[in-house]
C-alpha cells in the first residue's frame, strides 16, 4: 500500500516541480478506483449537487449530503488525503459556523482538510478554519457556489482588471492560512504567474499547468451528460458503456433469454421432497 501523502510532500512536491494529482469521488467504489490508479488526493466535491443528486447547481447540496458521501469516500480511500468540500451555507454568516462545520468534515467524516470557496471576502473564514488547526484549501477563479454573481459558468482573469483581483484573492488566502489554492476557469498565463507568486501549492482545474490538475470524475469517465466544460479531457464514456448494457438486459429479459440456468440455484433435497411440499399447497 503506498503511503498516505501528507501537508509536508505537498509542499515538497511543489518545490521538486512533481505534480499533483487529484480527482473528485462522491462514492466508495470510485475512491476504491482512484487508490488503484494511484490518485495522491481525492477531494470529495459539492458537484456531487450535479452529478450525483441531479441538482442544476451545487448550492442545494447540504452538510449532511457531505458528510455522507465524505464517510463513503473514506471507505473506499482510508490510505488517501480526502479533502471535504464545504458547501453553500455551511460558512458564508460566521466564522464561528465557518470552525464548527469543518470539524464537522474531521469528526464525522474523517476527510484530512476542507475546501471553501472565495479569496479576500472569505478571509477571515479561512484564518479562523486554519486557527483551529483544520487544513484548509482555497478555491479562487470560477467559483460555482457564487456563480450568479459571475454572470454564469464563465471563465475568469480574461482582463487586467479581472486578473487584479484574482491575484488579490490569491494571496488573501495564502495570507489567511491556506495550505493550498485552487483555480479554476483562468488563463494560463495568469495561473502561472500565480505558481511563481505564492509559496503554496497552486492546483488547477481548467486554469492550464500548475502545481497538479483537479478533474471531476463524471466529466473526465463521460457519466456527467447535461454538459462538458471546454476544459474536460474524456477518458472514457462510461455513461455509453452503461446504457449499451442496460439495453441488453431489456432485450434479454423481454426476449426470454435471461435468467438462464447458468444464473440460477439448484434445489439439493431430493425432487420427490419439492413435489411432495407443492402438492400440499396444491390439494
Amino acid at each position: 500500500m503506498a503511503k498516505k501523502k501528507n501537508l509536508i510532500d505537498f509542499t515538497g512536491m511543489k518545490k521538486k516541480g512533481e505534480q499533483v494529482t487529484w480527482i473528485t469521488a462522491y462514492d466508495f467504489p470510485t475512491a476504491s478506483f482512484a487508490v488503484a490508479a494511484g490518485l495522491d488526493m481525492i477531494l470529495v466535491g459539492d458537484s456531487l449537487g450535479m452529478v450525483v443528486l441531479g441538482y442544476s447547481g451545487t448550492n442545494p447540496v447540504t452538510m449532511e449530503d457531505c458528510i455522507s458521501h465524505c464517510q463513503a469516500v473514506k471507505r473506499g480511500a482510508p490510505n488517501t488525503w480526502i479533502v471535504g468540500d464545504m458547501p453553500f451555507g455551511s460558512y458564508q454568516a460566521s466564522d464561528e459556523d465557518a470552525v464548527r462545520n469543518a470539524c464537522r468534515f474531521l469528526k464525522e467524516a474523517q476527510t484530512d482538510c476542507v475546501k471553501l470557496e472565495g479569496g479576500v471576502r472569505v478571509q477571515s473564514r479561512i484564518k479562523a478554519i486554519a486557527d483551529a488547526g483544520i487544513p484548509v484549501i482555497g478555491h479562487i477563479g470560477l467559483t460555482p457556489q457564487s456563480s450568479g454573481q459571475l454572470g454564469g459558468f464563465k471563465a475568469q482573469g480574461r482582463t487586467v482588471a479581472n486578473a487584479r483581483a484574482l491575484i488579490a484573492d490569491a494571496l488573501a488566502v495564502q495570507n489567511a492560512g491556506a495550505y493550498s489554492i485552487l483555480i479554476e476557469a483562468v488563463p494560463p498565463e495568469v495561473t502561472a504567474f500565480l505558481c511563481g507568486l505564492l509559496t503554496i501549492p497552486v492546483y488547477s482545474i481548467g486554469a492550464g499547468p500548475a502545481d497538479g490538475q483537479l478533474i471531476i470524475c463524471g466529466d473526465m469517465l463521460g457519466m456527467f451528460q447535461a454538459f462538458t466544460p471546454k476544459f474536460v479531457k474524456k477518458y472514457a464514456n462510461v455513461a455509453e458503456v452503461e446504457i449499451d448494457a442496460m439495453k441488453h438486459y431489456v432485450e434479454d429479459v423481454r426476449g426470454k433469454v435471461f435468467p438462464s440456468d447458468e444464473y440460477v440455484y439448484h434445489i439439493s433435497d431430493p425432487v420427490e421432497d419439492f413435489e411432495k411440499l407443492f402438492r400440499e399447497y396444491t390439494k
